[in-house]
This record gives C-alpha cells, structure tokens and sequence, in this order.
C-alpha cells in the first residue's frame, strides 16, 4: 500500500542562531571532482539510524532531493545493530514512495537502543501497518559490505558519492574486503574506482565552546574503525567532513515540526521526531549538512577548509593536518550561510512526498 498524495507545506521562516560557529570560512564550496551538470548524485547513504533523529531527518531530505531530480539514492547501509532498524528504513522508503531502495545492516556494528524505531510496529484499526514495509526485521536485510561492494561494482566510474553519518564499520570493513563473486576488486580498489566524494559527518577540528578536546560520538563510538578509515583511504578520492560544530549551529527548528507537517499529522519524520525530543527542542542537524553539501556542493551553503589529513587518535579525538595532497577538507560555515542552511534544510525535510516524481520506483 502506497501514501497517499499531499499538499504543499507551510511558509518558511529564518531561526535565529543559539549558538554562533566561529570557524574561520575560507572558500566557498564547489563541487569536487565533478561537473555540477553531470545530472543526478549517486547517493549510498550510511547512517547509523537508532540513536539520533537526525539521520531520519537526513534520509528525508534525501527522499525529497530525490523526488527533485537532484538525487539517485542506490542504497542504503545501516552502521548500528537494532532489530528494528532496517524495517524502519524501509517504512520511510515506502512512505517517501521508493520501496524497493536496498538496504543493508553491518554484522560487526555495536547495538543501539532507539526512542523512534519502534513507529515501525504501529497498526492501523484494520490492523495493517501504519506506515507499510516489506522488512519485518534485520534478518530480512542484506549484508552492508555486500550491498556496498554489488552497489560499487554496479556503478560507473568515479560516480557515487558516499554520504556517511554514523560511525564507520561498514567503510571500514568494506575498505577491508576481498575478491569475490561480486567483483574482482578489492574494497579498496573499489571505493577508489568508483567513488567520486565520500561526505561525512563526524569529528571536531576546532574548539567546542570551552572544550578544546571535544570527542565526537560517530568517531568515538568506535574509534577503530574511524581510525582504518582515515589510514587506508584512497587518497585520490576526496573526503569532505562536516564536524560537530557545523550542526550545532544549525539547528532544526522546533516550529518546523509543529508547522510544517499539518498535511500529515502521523508523518513518520514528524513522529520520530517527538519521540526522540518532544516538541520543545530545537534539534542540531549533523548528518543534514552532510546531505546537503553532497546534493549541493555549489550552492554557496558552506566554505571549505584548504586541504589537508585528518587524524584519529587512540581516545577518538580528532585533528587536521594540513597539506597541499591531502584528501580531506572540512566544512566552515559563516552566520549568513547557517540561516540559508537551516532554512533550506527545513524546507527539504518536510516537503510532502511527490509520488509522481521521475525517479519514483514503479508500485
């Protein structure tokens, strides 16, 4: 069964920032190793989806830069271990009228409890699913590196980005992969033929308000394999961060979530949303930033730091070293561009789903 077809949403309005990011902006972004008419990004999303509402958040605006035509989400890979996390995914896919998107699940990710997931086992008086899905649990889910390696393979050259906000066991262990009957590359070797921009959300490369160590949980919550990320990278594919102090200075603005949904009172992003916070919180928007540069590097929503190597030591504290080769930039974000982010990231978030969109997969 497939949502219904919705209104449009309600006006915008620009926040006022609560917290001001001091970093320093020293280019605007642009798109990287790409030609910003090359049509659609070629989206994997992996996200760690238990914890945090906002990777529901950023799986929306996915959907809606899909429906768009910005976008081509090829799969989607899921970096803790819940039971129901894939089902709920899937319920967002459905929901957002892509049913038969991929999804993966890491067999060596952690365990997370989760305050949203389980929307996924609301009923209907008939009792049907509130919000339809096919995946009924993990166990119907494929594996996250086989799923990565077939969506690699599958792809053109130098043409997916991956977009990751979570922690990094599933690119690790993919980086960690073998031959097999998928493809004759290593993990390695396919992230580096096949990737174009790997966009990730996590780390801390400056100060967060008096902290000057700040340990930021995607890469604290498993430090090793950050750590392999970061060492065994292909250095020829770039890295763009978007650090903790990118989305606590945009945050996701509370009126939103009261406003904006009125078309669908029991929308799934809106529901998880109160579970997780309730209705008086402004929410940062992390892994949101991440999806938005990925989709829309050019667009002036961010600057970008020179170039350089980012480093992960032993307790999960992340640092930048510049250098002229390196692979890596993070995003800076002046205080004009934070209200054109958290306006425009509002926007996409609670667009209603476009059922007739190009790139819809047929019922």
């Amino acid at each position: 069964m497939m949502p219904r077809r919705f209104g449009r949403t309600c006006p915008l309005f620009v926040l006022v920032l609560n917290i001001a990011f001091t970093g320093k902006e020293c280019v605007v972004a642009q798109p990287t190793g790409q030609d910003a008419e090359r049509g659609p990004v070629q989206v994997i999303f992996d996200t760690d989806i238990t914890g945090d509402v906002d990777d529901v958040l950023a799986l929306a605006m996915l959907h809606t830069l899909a429906d768009r035509g910005e976008c081509d989400l090829l799969a989607v890979t899921i970096s803790k271990r819940h039971p129901q996390a894939a089902a709920f995914v899937d319920a967002i896919n459905t929901f957002y009228g892509r049913p038969d998107i991929p999804i993966g699940i890491s067999t060596t990710a952690p365990p997370r409890e989760s305050r949203y997931l389980s929307l996924v086992d609301r009923r209907r008086p008939d009792g049907t699913d509130q919000y339809p899905h096919d995946l009924r649990d993990d166990s119907d889910a494929r594996d996250a590196v086989e799923l990565l390696r077939q969506t690699l393979a599958d792809a053109d050259d130098h043409s997916v980005c991956l977009i990751q906000v979570g922690l990094a066991v599933n690119t690790a262990d993919l980086l960690d992969s073998k031959p097999d009957r998928i493809s004759p590359m290593t993990g390695h070797d396919l992230v580096q033929q096949k990737l174009r921009l790997a966009s990730i959300m996590a780390g801390a490369f400056g100060p967060v308000g008096s902290n000057p160590r700040h340990l930021e949980a995607n890469v604290k919550n498993h430090i090793e394999s950050m750590q392999q990320l970061v060492t065994r990278w292909p250095q020829s594919v770039p890295r763009i961060w978007s650090d903790f102090r990118i989305g606590i200075a945009a945050k996701y603005p509370r009126r939103s979530i009261k406003n904006d949904f009125r078309y669908d009172s029991d929308h799934p992003v809106r529901q998880a949303y109160l579970r997780y916070n309730g209705p008086d919180h402004d929410r940062p928007t992390w892994d949101l930033t991440s999806v938005l540069y990925a989709v829309r590097p050019g667009d002036g929503y961010f600057g970008l730091s020179d170039r350089g190597v980012v480093e992960v030591q032993d307790d999960g504290f992340t640092t930048f070293r510049p250098s002229a080769d390196g692979p890596d930039r993070y995003l800076t974000m002046s205080k004009p561009q934070a209200h054109r982010v958290i306006e425009v990231q509002r926007s996409l978030v609670s667009q209603p789903p476009n059922l007739n969109a190009p790139s819809r997969v047929a019922d």
